[in-house]
């Protein structure tokens, strides 16, 4: 027997939702779904936030400043050369005979380094030699002529004087003895002339013979026994001297732009490829005036003197100096890559994000803008973990290490160099 329920009117109130206890508890429900789906946006929200965070941390590289003494040097490079080279060339032309010397001789000032032959000029100095004679042998001539005619003009003269003689025949021996004595001076003359021509072959037998002009040391031989030299065009380099090599120079090529820094008799040391790790002490004893422009690149020439006693030096070796223009006895210093420095961005936010509801981020955070001289600088300075803009004025520098005339620093601050993500 089957047995139905009555369905009473409290059961029909509740499933119209017409009761106001079952109405007050539908709503209790609905709140609390709500309240738990923004719960958990909110926590969503805060470990997004926070993992960005986390991926965003910076660690900081840091160096102190300190107060140390500060030495400003400016690079230049060149080449080692001797105080004084000399290129020995042959005045006349001709042939080798004899060389003397080779390159590292060691010579004084007259030695013979080679000779050309003078057969040809021996010959020509006998020539010169035998016309001498004859304009003499001429010259003595023409006097015993001038003298006949001297005495044949005063015959005339007396004649004349006593009515014997005509007046033409006086006229013919005045003409005949002025041009004798025209004759004995052109045979002076003649003579000076031969003379001449011994004295010019004589200069060049004596040319022949290449000397040294110096006291040296041959760096460089080219001349050969056999060898034509030809002088006429342009007189070839035979041997390249140099007068003392205890006593070398460097010329160094200084930049335009430290030009104005750089003084005759400041201290300066270079180095050399042949010996790495060791400085020879400099001083600059000439700065030339004019310029050198290479590939658009101005330079002036800068003459060092160094002593090369030990002979360690040899000319043509490539140089780096540097060349002491300041120095400062104990001043307060940051290095160079603080100078560089400036923190990273945030990256900019975009969009709605509904946790800045729930997590607002502080205000005041961002960096007003300021009117900054322009001959100061800023430098981050490493305070509780967080940077700090310093406002500093700088002043010499070393290319390591930059002097600090103004600001709020004091030795050993943390000064950032530079910044990396940290690892999480």
């Amino acid at each position: 027997m089957n047995m139905q329920s009555q369905i009473t009117p409290e059961d029909i109130s509740e499933a119209l939702e017409m009761d106001p206890s079952a109405r007050k508890k539908r709503w209790v429900r609905r709140l609390f779904y709500a309240a738990t789906a923004v719960l958990l946006l909110g926590l969503a929200g805060y470990w997004y936030h926070s993992s960005e965070a986390t991926a965003n941390a910076v660690a900081y590289d840091t160096a102190p400043a300190v107060q140390t003494p500060l030495t400003v040097t400016v690079t230049a490079t060149g080449t080692v050369q001797p105080t004084t080279q000399v290129d020995v060339s042959s005045e006349i032309s001709g042939v080798i005979r004899t060389v003397n010397v080779d390159a590292n001789s060691v010579v004084k000032k007259g030695d013979v380094l080679a000779a050309l032959d003078v057969k040809r000029l021996t010959a020509q100095l006998a020539r010169a030699k035998a016309t001498l004679a004859a304009n003499e042998a001429k010259l003595a001539d023409a006097k015993a002529t001038l003298n006949q005619r001297g005495l044949v003009l005063d015959r005339q003269t007396a004649l004349t004087k006593k009515g014997f003689a005509a007046t033409q025949a006086l006229d013919d021996a005045v003409a005949a003895r002025a041009s004798a004595a025209a004759a004995v001076a052109a045979a002076e003359a003649d003579i000076e002339v031969a003379k001449a021509d011994i004295a010019l072959q004589e200069i060049d037998i004596a040319k022949s013979s290449i000397r040294s002009p110096v006291d040296g040391i041959v760096l460089k031989r080219t001349a050969e026994p056999g060898q034509t030299v030809a002088s006429s065009l342009q007189a070839p380099v035979l041997f390249t001297l140099a007068e003392d090599l205890t006593r070398m120079q460097v010329e160094a090529n200084i930049d335009e732009a430290d030009i104005g820094t750089v003084k005759t008799g400041q201290d300066a040391q270079f180095t050399v490829d042949a010996y790495p790790g060791r400085p020879f002490p400099a001083k600059i004893e000439t700065l030339e005036f004019s310029s050198l422009t290479t590939d658009g690149v101005v330079t002036y020439k800068a003459i060092l003197t160094v002593d090369n006693a030990d002979l360690l030096l040899r000319p043509g070796m490539t140089a780096t100096a540097q060349i002491t223009v300041e120095k400062v006895a104990d001043t307060l210093t940051v290095p160079n890559a603080a100078l560089r420095y400036a923190p990273p961005q945030p990256k900019a936010q975009t969009g709605f994000d509904l946790s800045r509801i729930f997590f607002p981020r502080p205000r005041g955070r961002g960096q007003a803008k300021r009117d900054v001289p322009a001959d100061t600088r800023s430098v981050w300075v490493l305070k509780a973990g967080r940077p700090h803009e310093v406002a500093v004025t700088t002043g010499a520098t070393d290319g390591k290490l930059t002097q600090i005339l103004k600001g709020d620093l004091k030795a050993d601050d943390q000064i950032i160099t530079g910044s990396r993500q940290a690892a999480q």
